[in-house]
């Protein structure tokens, strides 16, 4: 009978859980499946895109042409697996490069916008509160009061022209110098895409970190801190910011996912990145007609396919970080 007891208190015992909060949040995450296809998809098409810096990983150059009638608008095969496109250039290296393009602004824009400009006015605004808070969130609500995607459709609208006349009044001597041509090369492009999406993706990172920062300064373990004298600058970075974090990182999953759509639409639209740099965006908006989709669908077909899975891939891996950081699941 004593056995039998010991072996029902067995049964019952549940090993404690070991590891930090944080390794508990990555064991949740990676057990799902979803979430670990997600991360190998958006990580194959960033690396993808990063390669190409060192140059094209494909036997042909983005913008190489091949004008005869077997090269052009040539179905996918071995030597092209995305086919040609109207200049006989391989669809397959285009691709690639237009993923560059938006590796390149997302994580630029993100980077300058959401993370350093959103995270460090929401600390402001929320830990030192007063005339600081006030006019930070009055600012962000000015912003807001506008729909997101027609403001940068705005800013860029207005700003690109005034930035690419002031470029070619004083690009020369630049180009003498340095060798790079900034239009061509379509860096006064990405300068505007940034700055203008940067100019509103603060917003919501900012009112986020404010709210979690409100809550959380009124724990016992800030106010005893402070009682020992630590300057705002250390409760800020030891004791505030890792107890936020967790939100933060779900929304910037899920603002690459909303950046990467914006830059597509922007170049689609003509105000984004133009040829000769490669953009999907670019290459949606050339190959976009029902004449096109009927005797060529491959041209229209593998950069919409990239950008939906891209896309989707972020905005699920955003709901399983969402799951796996948040609080109530520990």
């Amino acid at each position: 009978m004593q056995t039998n007891h010991n072996n029902d208190l067995s049964l019952k015992y549940e090993k404690p859980r070991t590891g930090s909060l944080w390794s508990q949040s990555l064991h949740r995450l990676f057990r799902k499946k979803i979430a670990v296809v997600c991360i190998i998809t958006i990580s194959i098409m960033y690396l993808a895109g990063s390669i190409t810096v060192f140059g094209s990983p494909t036997p042909y150059g983005y913008n190489e042409q091949h004008l005869t009638i077997e090269e052009v608008k040539q179905g996918p095969s071995l030597a092209h697996p995305f086919g040609t496109d109207r200049l006989g250039r391989d669809l397959l290296t285009r691709v690639i490069y237009g993923l560059r393009t938006t590796v390149i602004i997302t994580l630029i824009s993100l980077l300058t916008g959401s993370l350093i400009l959103g995270i460090s006015l929401g600390l402001i605004s929320g830990y030192f509160e007063g005339w600081a808070d006030l006019v930070i969130m009055r600012i962000g609500e000015i912003f807001l009061s506008f729909p997101g995607l027609l403001l940068v459709i705005l800013i860029a609208a207005t700003i690109k022209p005034r930035v690419r006349d002031w470029v070619s009044e004083w690009a020369p001597g630049f180009e003498s110098f340095s060798g790079i041509d900034l239009i061509s090369l379509g860096i006064v492009d990405y300068f505007v895409i940034f700055g203008a999406m940067s100019a509103f993706s603060w917003v919501g990172m900012a009112r986020l970190v404010r709210g979690q920062v409100l809550h959380v300064k009124q724990s016992q373990y800030i106010e005893a801190a402070r009682a020992m004298g630590a300057s705002n600058y250390r409760i800020l970075v030891y004791h505030v910011m890792p107890n936020i974090i967790s939100p933060v990182i779900v929304l910037v999953s899920m603002g690459m996912g909303a950046t990467a759509g914006s830059e597509i639409i922007l170049s689609w639209l003509g105000i984004g990145i133009q040829p000769p740099t490669p953009s999907l965006g670019v290459m949606i908006f050339e190959n976009g007609s029902i004449g096109v989709l009927r005797s060529d669908p491959h041209l229209i077909m593998f950069p919409i396919m990239t950008v939906t899975i891209l896309i989707f891939a972020f905005n699920l891996l955003g709901d399983a970080l969402n799951d796996a950081l948040n609080p109530r699941a520990r």
